[in-house]
C-alpha cells in the first residue's frame, strides 16, 4: 500500500472507530425504556466506555512507539469487533456495561496508533494534513455514528442489533485493509516498561500542551454532554421522541465541527484558537438561551455555533501536537492530550447525570452550560496572555537599534 493510500485507509479507520462509539448514545434511550434505568444509570453505562478508553491511553498510549503502529491497530481492530458481540448479545445492563468498557479499551488503543501514524504519513507537501484529519475525524465519526444508528433505530428492523451488525462487517473489512498497511514506526526497546500506567511528556513540550488544556477542556466537556443527555435532552426537555432527532442533537453539534476543521486547515493556530473560543462561548450561551426560553430554534442554532467553536479548537489544537513531536514522542504526546480530552467528556457527563436524577433535566443542564462557558472564557484569557508574552520580545527586536 502506498503512503498517499495508507493515509487516506487510516483516517476512514479513525472516522469508523469515532462512529462505533457514538452509535449507542441514541439507542440510550431506548434502553432507558426497556430496562427502566434511571439518568445515573445512562451516564454510568457512557462513562464506563471512557474510563476504559482512559486506561488504554495510560497503558498502551506509547506502545504503538516500541512496537509499531500496525500491530497496535490490527489488535484495536479485533477487541472492537469483540465488543459488537456483546452488544449484540446484551440484554441487561451488565451486559451492556461490559461491552461499552471493552469498546473504550479498543478505542483508546487505537486513537493514539492513529494519530501517530497519520503524523508519520503526513506528506511534505501538505504539513497540516495529519492535524486536520486528527481534528476532524473525532467529530464527524461521533456525528455520522450517532445520526446513522438514530436512523437504523427509527426506520430499520431490529433497533438494538441492526447497527452493531453493520459495524461488525465494517470492523472485517477495515482489519483486512490494515494487513497492508505499511509499517511507518520503527520496533525499538522498552515496550513493556512503555506498559506502565503514566502520563509523562518530553519538557519541551509542556508549555505548548498546558495552553491547550482550556480549550480541550470546554469543548469536549460540551461534547460529553451532547453525547450522554442529548437525546434525552430532546425528548426530556424538547417533548421530541424521534430517534433520528436524538442522533440529530449530537450531528447539530459534531457535523459543523468537522466542516470547520477542514474550511480552517490553513489558518494560523493563534487565530483558529481564538475562533474556536469564542464561538464556543457564544454558543453555549445562546444555546442556553435556547433551553432557558423554550426555543428549541435558539438552542438548535446556539448548538450550530458551538460546533464551529468546537472544530475550530480540535483543528487547532490536535494540529499543534502533530507539528511539534518528533516521532518517538507522538504516541505518548497524543496519549496524554487524549486523557485530557476524555476526562473532560466523561467526568462532568457522570456528574450532570447523578444531578438529573436530583436535580432535574433542566436545571443540570443549564448549570452544565454555564460552565462550559466559563472554561470557553477562560480559554480566550489563556490564548489572549499567550500572544501577549510572544508578541512582547517581537516588538522589543524591531524597536531595539541595530549594532
Amino acid at each position: 500500500m502506498s503512503r498517499s493510500t495508507a493515509f487516506a485507509a487510516l483516517a476512514v479507520v479513525f472516522v469508523l472507530f469515532m462512529a462505533a462509539s457514538s452509535a449507542p448514545s441514541p439507542l440510550y434511550v431506548v434502553y432507558q425504556q426497556q430496562w427502566h434505568f434511571s439518568a445515573t444509570t445512562l451516564t454510568t453505562v457512557f462513562a464506563v466506555y471512557v474510563l476504559g478508553m482512559l486506561a488504554a491511553l495510560l497503558v498502551i498510549g506509547a506502545l504503538s512507539d516500541h512496537l509499531g503502529r500496525r500491530p497496535v491497530l490490527l489488535s484495536a481492530i479485533a477487541l472492537e469487533a469483540a465488543s459488537m458481540v456483546l452488544f449484540l448479545a446484551a440484554g441487561n445492563v451488565p451486559l451492556l456495561l461490559t461491552a461499552r468498557l471493552v469498546q473504550g479499551v479498543a478505542t483508546g488503543a487505537a486513537m493514539t496508533a492513529l494519530g501517530a501514524a497519520l503524523a508519520d504519513l503526513n506528506p511534505a507537501h501538505a504539513p497540516h494534513r495529519a492535524g486536520v484529519v486528527t481534528g476532524a475525524a473525532p467529530t464527524f465519526g461521533l456525528g455520522l455514528g450517532a445520526l446513522g444508528c438514530g436512523f437504523l433505530v427509527q426506520y430499520g428492523p431490529h433497533p438494538t442489533r441492526l447497527v452493531y451488525v453493520l459495524l461488525l462487517a465494517v470492523l472485517i473489512v477495515a482489519g483486512a485493509v490494515l494487513l497492508a498497511l505499511p509499517e511507518t514506526s520503527l520496533r525499538r526497546p522498552g515496550a513493556v516498561r512503555s506498559l506502565q500506567p503514566r502520563l509523562r511528556i518530553a519538557p519541551h513540550l509542556r508549555a505548548d500542551l498546558l495552553r491547550l488544556v482550556p480549550i480541550l477542556v470546554a469543548s469536549w466537556a460540551l461534547g460529553g454532554l451532547y453525547l450522554s443527555l442529548g437525546p434525552s435532552v430532546a425528548v426530556g426537555l424538547f417533548g421530541l421522541s424521534s430517534h433520528v432527532v436524538g442522533g440529530l442533537v449530537v450531528t447539530l453539534l459534531t457535523a459543523p465541527a468537522s466542516l470547520t476543521a477542514l474550511a480552517l486547515r490553513g489558518w494560523p493556530v493563534p487565530r483558529t484558537l481564538t475562533l474556536g473560543a469564542s464561538l464556543l462561548l457564544a454558543g453555549t450561551v445562546v444555546a442556553l438561551i435556547g433551553v432557558e426560553e423554550d426555543s428549541l430554534l435558539t438552542a438548535a442554532l446556539g448548538t450550530v455555533v458551538a460546533g464551529v467553536g468546537f472544530g475550530s479548537s480540535a483543528l487547532a489544537s490536535f494540529g499543534t501536537l502533530a507539528r511539534i513531536a518528533a516521532p518517538s514522542e507522538r504516541g505518548e504526546l497524543f496519549s496524554v492530550a487524549f486523557v485530557i480530552s476524555y476526562v473532560s467528556f466523561s467526568v462532568p457527563a457522570v456528574i450532570a447525570g447523578i444531578a438529573a436524577t436530583h436535580a432535574g433535566l433542566h436545571e443540570t443542564s443549564v448549570v452544565y452550560a454555564a460552565a462550559v462557558a466559563v472554561l470557553a472564557a477562560l480559554a480566550l484569557i489563556a490564548q489572549w496572555l499567550h500572544s501577549r508574552r510572544t508578541s512582547a520580545p517581537e516588538n522589543r527586536a524591531k524597536t531595539c537599534p541595530q549594532a
